[in-house]
């Protein structure tokens, strides 16, 4: 099993573009241990801002230095930075149009037993509703590390949202066909008659692809989407996979109010209605544990994606 978390391998890129190019600058909020950027710290130190437990100040610091002609990368609890300093990501990053990638680290339910004041359920709909703000949620380290190169190479504000632990390889280093801003198939044939969709993002994207793994054996066939990318949400490729599948069901780690699950529906809908069901959190604090306890809990693991699937199905 994979033992590399997402936020490592962000780190290891700047690590290896910071050698060349002297203008990426990496900002934490008293966080550079759960962000993993502490080698970033001992490599670079001079190129590495620690902001303290001041999420606005973090925000605001990197986009000064992104109008100055720097790359900030600003890293803090999902939690605190969609939340504390939203109005710093909506004025001094979107609005001013500088480029500021911030790093949302421990996103969803990560944190676990620490409860509702660290978990971020929220941040989806939060992020995805300031205009001229992109918001990706990769799915495992080759795609994250994909994603980190391509926005490195680009000069607008992002909002990446990573978990805390290792996520299970969805694909492979030589098998990650990656290109920004469009949502990738990891499992089944969008471009063939399915009887269900599952379109999902961030880690839950592993469980979808298990889910359709089950489902094969039940002789129902799925496809699966990875919608990484949040915003700008690939509606062509919803499309499609919609118009080929009796139902579509969406997996996210976030609220049932206003994420994928809520974007999915508006396109479905609007350009080829079908029968859609999300599979999110509910509008309450969620249970104390670890992930997978959590997941497993509210029907969101690789088995309760496959039951509803098969619900789904049944009833279409």
């Amino acid at each position: 099993m994979n033992k590399t978390a997402n936020k490592k391998v962000i780190c290891d890129v700047l690590i290896e573009k910071a050698e060349k190019d002297k203008d990426i600058i990496v900002l934490c909020s008293d966080s550079r241990g759960s962000a993993s950027l502490t080698p970033f710290f001992e490599k670079f130190p001079e190129q590495f801002v620690e902001a303290g437990i001041a999420e606005q100040d973090l925000v605001g610091m990197a986009a000064g230095l992104a109008s100055c002609g720097k790359k900030p990368f600003a890293a803090s609890p999902a939690s605190f930075l969609t939340t504390r300093s939203y109005e710093q990501c909506k004025i001094d990053c979107a609005y001013s149009d500088t480029n500021v990638k911030l790093i949302g680290i421990s996103g969803g339910i990560s944190y676990g037993a620490l409860g509702m004041s660290h978990h971020s359920a929220q941040d989806i709909a939060a992020m995805s509703a300031i205009p001229n703000m992109r918001v990706y949620l990769p799915s495992d380290r080759h795609q994250t590390k994909k994603l980190t190169e391509a926005l490195l190479n680009d000069r607008k504000c992002a909002y990446i949202r990573v978990g805390r632990n290792p996520s299970e390889d969805v694909y492979s280093e030589q098998n990650c066909p990656f290109r920004l801003n469009n949502a990738m198939v990891p499992f089944g044939n969008i471009e063939e008659q399915m009887d269900i969709a599952i379109i999902a993002c961030g880690e839950l994207v592993k469980h979808a692809v298990d889910a359709a793994l089950i489902l094969k054996g039940r002789g129902i066939k799925a496809s699966v989407v990875d919608m990484y990318c949040i915003k700008p949400l690939d509606e062509k490729t919803i499309i499609k996979a919609a118009k080929k599948a009796k139902a579509v069901l969406t997996a996210e780690e976030h609220s049932c109010y206003g994420g994928l699950g809520s974007m999915v529906s508006q396109i479905v809908s609007t350009y080829c209605p079908k029968l859609t069901y999300n599979i999110a959190l509910p509008d309450s604090p969620v249970i104390a544990g670890g992930s997978e306890e959590v997941f497993h809990y509210y029907g969101m693991d690789a088995y309760g994606i496959a039951e509803k699937a098969t619900g789904l199905i049944t009833n279409v």
